[in-house]
């Protein structure tokens, strides 16, 4: 008699496609970016944590430190080659809490639960706003129809810019300022006009083309305005964030005026007509990818 043949093994079933692969190793210098952002958003909510408890002058120092760690994780993605999609989603899902939901619950713990409801209203519109600009910047960064010199703008004011203006009533609160009723008031609808800024159609410098080359002369003034803003951030932070917010406000009509002047001068380069209906309607068109799959 025969022996029964053995049972041909099991095949490994091949990993779901829409998975992607597998990899047994992961290169170090793909998980330095996200853990600087997995930090930056550590430091936010515990900003919250802390705001929360009514100590608002920490709660400001760690929503500062979440701020310059995401212009820290970008950066050191392309200086280490691992940028990735995955980096850019957890990136806009963190902006979207350090500088969307945090700066909100710390002006409303602050001055605006004295309005309420609107005061609510207002830090609800802020967050939303918001999470509406990222998404938008995450689009047209993919849009390749933009002309290379409008990457130096950004188009509204840029998240970590808008938590930094938001939270004037709190430096100022740290500085000495009695709450008020009618601070209060005031605070509330300085909380919707950073919305509408956030979402808006403005064009905002980056100072992106301060990566290119400068002159030589140059060097040395920008390297002492940077030790003096650095050391006069620390000594008087909170007098210096409200100058400085006071001063981003004021660059902001001054950007818009010389993007047009750039976008005319572009314009007549290329023989565009700017008043041309169909043209500005393609400058505006935004290619928009949809990726459901889990």
């Amino acid at each position: 008699m025969e022996p029964a043949p053995n049972p041909q093994p099991a095949q490994d079933k091949p990993a779901s496609s829409d998975r992607g692969p597998r990899l047994r190793e992961i290169p170090l210098r793909l998980i330095w970016p996200n853990l600087v952002t997995v930090l930056a958003l550590c430091f936010g909510l515990t900003g919250m944590r802390f705001a929360i408890e009514g100590d608002m002058e920490r709660a400001v120092y760690l929503v500062l430190v979440a701020a310059v760690l995401d212009g820290i994780d970008g950066r050191l993605a392309r200086m280490l080659k691992a940028t990735s999609r995955f980096g850019a989603q957890m990136d806009s899902l963190a902006d979207i809490v350090n500088f969307g939901v945090v700066p909100a619950i710390l002006l409303y713990s602050d001055l605006l639960h004295l309005t309420k409801p609107f005061g609510w209203i207002a830090a609800l519109i802020f967050a939303v706003a918001c999470g509406l600009r990222l998404a938008r910047f995450n689009v047209m960064s993919e849009n390749p129809g933009r002309a290379p010199w409008q990457g130096e703008y950004f188009v509204g004011v840029p998240a970590p810019s808008a938590a930094v203006l938001l939270l004037v009533p709190v430096y100022l609160g740290v500085l000495g300022v009695e709450p008020s009723q009618t601070l209060a008031v005031l605070t509330t609808a300085y909380a919707l006009l950073i919305a509408i800024l956030m979402v808006s159609r403005l064009p905002v410098w980056s100072g992106k083309a301060l990566g290119a080359k400068v002159p030589r002369d140059a060097v040395v003034p920008i390297l002492l305005t940077v030790v003096i803003f650095a050391m006069l951030l620390y000594f008087y932070t909170f007098v210096t964030l409200v100058i400085a917010s006071i001063l981003l406000l004021a660059s902001i009509p001054i950007s818009a005026y010389r993007y047009n002047l750039r976008l005319k001068a572009w314009q007549a380069q290329n023989g565009t007509d700017p008043t041309d209906d169909e043209a500005r309607a393609d400058r505006r068109r935004e290619t928009i990818n949809e990726d459901v799959s889990l």
